[in-house]
């Protein structure tokens, strides 16, 4: 059953419909998803003046998404509620941008470079972030290409659904989420340990509760308060990395308090190697947890204003953040902090923290509570992202039938309530820091995680090459996409191909650890999550019956949920852009291109 709805060019541009046939003649979109265009699912209650209170009060109730015809197929479905995209579109350009180029950085950064370090020492420190940011500037390209073309609730987690199959989908939905809803309380005691710093006094449960608190605070007011929040956190981050660089450079010129020229002496002694090729291998998976969170740009698709103006814009930053914030900064640590200070391992929190000790070791008072506090931002932050995370994916997961329905509760402020309650819960765990054993807990908790992220961007990165299979086998080409990824498909590639060379090293790593025999703790410490992704897939696979490997590429759905409907309007606009960009100065193109 179809239905015919008529629009002008203008609502063609603005509107996001999920299309099916365009007749040009007409104006009109036969639709076989029933979905006769984007509504605005939120304007019905805007203008409701009921009091404050009865409005805040109402505001938890369900949102309306209307019918589906229950005549589609699990896939079909899962794209069709995907593309109703029933997140409220509230984050603006700067929250994206700024998301962007600081919402990931933290504790992986600020204090696991201290362990890799120790590990590998400083060239396998720049060598393993090099290569993994090479890695996710390809990934977060790809990510960007498909987002923006469909900027559907779930973003990436569905499109594992869409692109390859609904076994691999339920695979790394669950495998996402478990990721991020472990990390809440994993951070929540890191700031409770970043505290000690200055007061070890005081019980961490304690700190647990004012943190825990003021991350339920933030997603009361659901996107815009994640968006402000981040916007915030990030805001302080940049400013303090960017200070950072230049005070390290001022160090290693023997600029410190104590003074005494560094330059590259920590590279000749006590070496640039710490453990050879097995220790560079060793530290691909701190690089890859300082790194997790990137994609996040795409998850926030759905709640953003623009995407397609927003989007490109936002995962060009990512370059930046990758060759200034983490290339730069680690390389300053490399030379300004020797591989064999006991205080990269020896402690835990800012202590451990290279950019805390290079700061110490110059001589310079005051300014280690300053990076500490830092620190302390950095983790609230990816807190409050775990949240967001944990939260769209928990409602993603459910859209898709792959949890509960009421999983997917959207209330009509466009807060998952569900999803974020079960983040809340499962964050209680924070409070395990008052145990004997705490340790021994999250050590196995962020094994659930550990290698998570390297699944997540190895799929964004399969799902590129299947969309781009998809439009070459329907006869497509890439002049109807908004925007291009800039590394193309052999940048995806690239991506698949490290994915799986960074998990073949982290096995050889985890059966053989360095210095030590081994043994089954340390390697399911580290490889823990690749069984349960396993048990996972051929649950799934005997569940429902459906053996199929991938989704051949000609009857892979590459219309529902696109924002522009009008393709040949849409490429006359993009062509209308690629000539004004052309016109520009030399200058304008080129910052045109990598922001």
């Amino acid at each position: 059953m179809s239905i015919e709805k008529t629009y002008d060019e203008k609502d063609l541009v603005d509107t996001n419909v999920s299309p099916i046939d365009y007749n040009k003649e007409t104006s009109s979109i036969s639709n076989a998803n029933n979905d006769g265009g984007y509504v605005d699912p939120y304007a019905q209650y805007e203008n409701n003046n009921n009091g404050f209170w009865r409005n805040f009060v109402d505001g938890f109730k369900p949102l309306d998404l209307g019918e589906i015809d229950p005549n589609l197929t699990d896939v079909e479905r899962a794209n069709l509620i995907a593309a109703r995209s029933p997140l409220k579109r509230g984050l603006k350009n700067r929250h994206l941008q700024m998301i962007a180029i600081g919402g990931s950085i933290g504790t992986g950064l600020f204090v696991g470079a201290g362990s890799a370090l120790a590990t590998g020492g400083p060239a396998a420190l720049v060598i393993a972030w090099i290569l993994t940011g090479m890695m996710m500037y390809c990934t977060v390209q790809a990510l960007g290409e498909l987002c923006v073309a469909f900027p559907v609730a779930g973003s990436f987690v569905q499109f594992n659904t869409r692109f390859i199959t609904p076994a691999w989908g339920f695979c790394m939905a669950w495998n996402y989420a478990l990721q991020w809803l472990v990390v809440l309380p994993l951070e929540l005691v890191a700031a409770a340990i970043t505290i000690d710093y200055w007061n070890d006094e005081i019980n961490s449960a304690a700190w647990v509760v004012i943190f825990y608190v003021l991350v339920l605070f933030i997603n009361i007011f659901g996107v815009k308060g994640y968006g402000e929040a981040e916007f915030l956190f990030s805001f302080l981050k940049v400013l303090a990395i960017l200070g950072y660089i230049i005070l390290g450079i001022v160090i290693n010129c023997g600029g410190g308090p104590r003074g005494g020229y560094i330059g590259g002496q920590y590279w000749h002694n006590p070496g640039a190697f710490a453990a050879g090729f097995k220790g560079v291998c060793a530290v691909f998976v701190t690089s890859a947890f300082s790194f997790a969170g990137t994609e996040l740009v795409g998850l926030a698709a759905a709640e953003t204003e623009n995407p397609r103006k927003s989007l490109p814009s936002a995962t060009k930053q990512v370059f930046w953040r990758i060759a200034l914030f983490y290339i730069i900064s680690l390389t300053l640590v490399g030379v300004n902090v020797p591989y064999t200070d006991p205080r990269l391992l020896g402690n835990s929190g800012a202590a451990a923290s290279p950019f805390v000790i290079s700061i110490q070791n110059a001589g310079i008072k005051g300014l280690p509570s300053v990076m500490n506090a830092v620190i302390m931002i950095a983790v609230c932050s990816v807190a409050n992202s775990s949240v967001y995370a944990a939260s769209r994916t928990v409602a993603s997961l459910a859209d898709q039938g792959f949890a509960p329905r009421i999983c997917g509760y959207i209330d009509r402020e466009g807060r998952p309530l569900v999803g974020v309650a079960v983040s809340l819960f499962i964050g209680l765990l924070c409070f395990l820091a008052a145990s004997k054993h705490h340790d021994d807990v999250f050590d196995w908790m962020l094994a659930l995680s550990g290698l998570s992220s390297i699944f997540t961007w190895g799929s964004i990165c399969a799902c590129h090459l299947r969309f781009r299979a998809a439009l070459k086998a329907k006869g497509r080409g890439t002049d109807e996409l908004p925007f291009k990824a800039q590394s193309g498909i052999i940048g995806s590639m690239f991506g698949v191909l490290l994915n799986c060379l960074i998990l073949m090293a982290q096995f050889w790593v985890a059966l053989f650890p360095i210095g030590e025999k081994a043994n089954a703790t340390s390697f399911f410490q580290v490889f823990l999550c690749v069984p349960i992704l396993i048990v996972c897939y051929f649950f799934w696979l005997f569940y429902k019956k459906d053996f199929k490997l991938f989704i051949p590429a000609g009857d892979l759905d590459i219309d529902t949920g696109r924002r522009e409907v009008d393709l040949e309007l849409l490429k006359q606009e993009i062509a209308e852009e690629k000539a004004f960009i052309a016109s520009k100065p030399f200058y304008y193109r080129i910052y045109k291109f990598w922001c």
